[in-house]
This record gives C-alpha cells, sequence and structure tokens, in this order.
C-alpha cells in the first residue's frame, strides 16, 4: 500500500486511523481527517475520490506527474499542487506533491520526493492549539515544508559557485570548471521556472478567496510566500554571480595572454639586435668596413651586449619583462 498515514484529528489531537475503505462521516466541529500517500496507484486514488468526494480532474492531475505548481478549485474543496526539489550531484531533481483540500479532510499525494511528511506531522501533533484550526493550517504546514526544501539546494549551490570564484582568483578556471558553472546556470534557469508558479499559489493563497481556507490562515500564507520569494531572489543573484565568476575568469585569461604577448614582443625586440648586427656582417661582401680591426668581434660583442641589456632593463621597468 502507498498509503503512509491516514488518521483522523478532533480538536487537534490524532483520536485514531481512517479506514479508506469505509469512511466514516465527518461532521463534529474540528473534526477531519488527514491522509499521505506516496506513488499511489490508480486503484488507490479512485477509492479516494470516491470516500471525499475529490474531483476526477483534480485526481487525474495528482497522478500526472508533469504538472505544474497551480491552485484550482472544485465546489467547495480546493487542489493544491506543489513542486519539491533536491539536489542530486550538481543535478537539482524534482517531484510533485499534490494536495486535495476540503472542509473536513487533506489528501497529500507525493511523487518523486524522498522527503517524507513524517516529521511535519509530528511537529503540528506537538501543537494541537494549531491543528484544530483545520484542513487549511495543515495545508500551511505542507507548503511551508516543501518551500523550506529550496533553501539546502540554493545554499548548496551558492557554496559551490563561491568555491569557484575562489578558485578562479587564484587560477584560471578550466574547461571542466566553466562547463560546471554553465551547467549550474541552466540548473538555476530551470529552477526560477519552478519558483515563479509556487510564488503564484503563495500569492493565491494569501489574497484570494477561496473555499476551506481561513481569513486568519492567510497570515501563515504570506510567510511561506515571503519563503519563496526569498529564495526566488537568491537564485536570482546567484545567476549574477555565476555571469561574473566565468567573466572575471574570462578577463583574467586575457590579461595572462597579454602579459605572455608583451613578454614575446620584449624578448623578440631584444633578439633583434644581436640578429640584425650577426646579419649585417654574416653577408659575403669583400669591401666591408671594420673587416679588418684587431678588436672588431670584442666591440661589437660589446655592443650587442650593452644595447640588450639597455633594453632588458627598459623593458622589466616598464613591466613587460
Amino acid at each position: 500500500m502507498s498509503i503512509v498515514a491516514a488518521y483522523l484529528y478532533r480538536d487537534g489531537k490524532r483520536v485514531g486511523a481512517v479506514s479508506l475503505g469505509d469512511p466514516q462521516p465527518l461532521e463534529a466541529t474540528g473534526e477531519f481527517a488527514w491522509i499521505g500517500l506516496h506513488d499511489p496507484t490508480k486503484e488507490e486514488m479512485a477509492a479516494l475520490q470516491k470516500a471525499f468526494r475529490l474531483h476526477p480532474l483534480a485526481v487525474e492531475d495528482a497522478l500526472d506527474m508533469k504538472q505544474v505548481p497551480k491552485v484550482e478549485v472544485y465546489d467547495d474543496q480546493i487542489f493544491v499542487m506543489a513542486k519539491t526539489a533536491h539536489l542530486d550531484g550538481d543535478e537539482i531533481e524534482y517531484g510533485e506533491t499534490a494536495i486535495f483540500v476540503g472542509p473536513r479532510h487533506i489528501v497529500s499525494v507525493r511523487h518523486g520526493s524522498d522527503r517524507g511528511h513524517s516529521e511535519l506531522r509530528r511537529q503540528l501533533e506537538e501543537a494541537p492549539q494549531i491543528l484544530k484550526n483545520g484542513p487549511d493550517y495543515v495545508l500551511h504546514g505542507i507548503l511551508d515544508f516543501v518551500v523550506d526544501g529550496y533553501l539546502p539546494v540554493v545554499q548548496t549551490i551558492e557554496d559551490h559557485v563561491l568555491a569557484m570564484e575562489r578558485d578562479m582568483l587564484d587560477s584560471i578556471l578550466g574547461r571542466a570548471e566553466i562547463k560546471r558553472l554553465f551547467k549550474l546556470r541552466r540548473q538555476l534557469i530551470r529552477f526560477q521556472r519552478v519558483l515563479g508558479p509556487m510564488t503564484e499559489v503563495c500569492g493565491k493563497l494569501v489574497h484570494l478567496d477561496l473555499p476551506c481556507v481561513d481569513v486568519e490562515a492567510k497570515n501563515y500564507f504570506r510567510d511561506v510566500l515571503d519563503h519563496a520569494r526569498r529564495v526566488e531572489g537568491t537564485v536570482a543573484g546567484l545567476k549574477d554571480v555565476i555571469t561574473s565568476v566565468f567573466e572575471a575568469s574570462n578577463l583574467l585569461e586575457q590579461q595572462r595572454q597579454g602579459t605572455i604577448t608583451r613578454q614575446l614582443a620584449a624578448w623578440a625586440a631584444i633578439a633583434a639586435v644581436p640578429t640584425a648586427i650577426a646579419g649585417i656582417y654574416g653577408m659575403n661582401f669583400e669591401d666591408m668596413p671594420e673587416l679588418k680591426t684587431e678588436y672588431g668581434y670584442y666591440v661589437v660583442i660589446a655592443v650587442i651586449a650593452s644595447m640588450c641589456g639597455l633594453l632588458y632593463f627598459r623593458f622589466k621597468r616598464s613591466g613587460w619583462l
């Protein structure tokens, strides 16, 4: 069975399990069912649909793993689709959590997410004063849990980028590092496509009058909206940092190449002096001046050394060597 937990709550306290085969009517004040599933089958979803009068279109979306975050209203119920994210190496892997919220029930359906809601359920059960307010507060807890899961992803990528930034200052980034930078940038661009709709989902829960969402609960959803916007801003800033790291590495490489080019030009200028003098006296003419001079060879060597030394110190002083 893919049903992780199915419990009945009354006045914020767990009072027993919920039978999906023969569910009891939930009419008492402060009483609701919270059911959690992980990768359910069509038969299990059909049983839930019958037990809680779930809309067939919402059930179809909950089984489809290619949905975008959204909020939809079906009579007196709402359907929320949220995207989960976790980091696998340098890849951001995504999952989905579909949430059905009714006056007396909340059903969460997880796909592709290893972060279960057991810890969240325990935390909410330890705060019955919040849990007794109903399913909309559980919805807030789930969305807050999902959005908080984005923070480790962003922080880990940020640590990777800052580490490459430090390495870039010590040595030029190689091909592998540059490829990794662009891979991380692509991952962040894809992440932005998730964060945008997730922010819209939180915004609708704050600003729209929706069934099953109490007015007092909107303050809680506003907190989730702030978290989502903060993550969205951090991701946008990280994209700029990656771009600046690449541009700085490119500038440092150009500077290094310019230094090497200047050094080669300086040494070429120094080498041109003996080359020119040796070339002149290497010509095979019979009548050339100073050919019979006794100390002509030593004079030429001294002239070459002096001129090369003068050029060397001039280039050294100017920073070319």
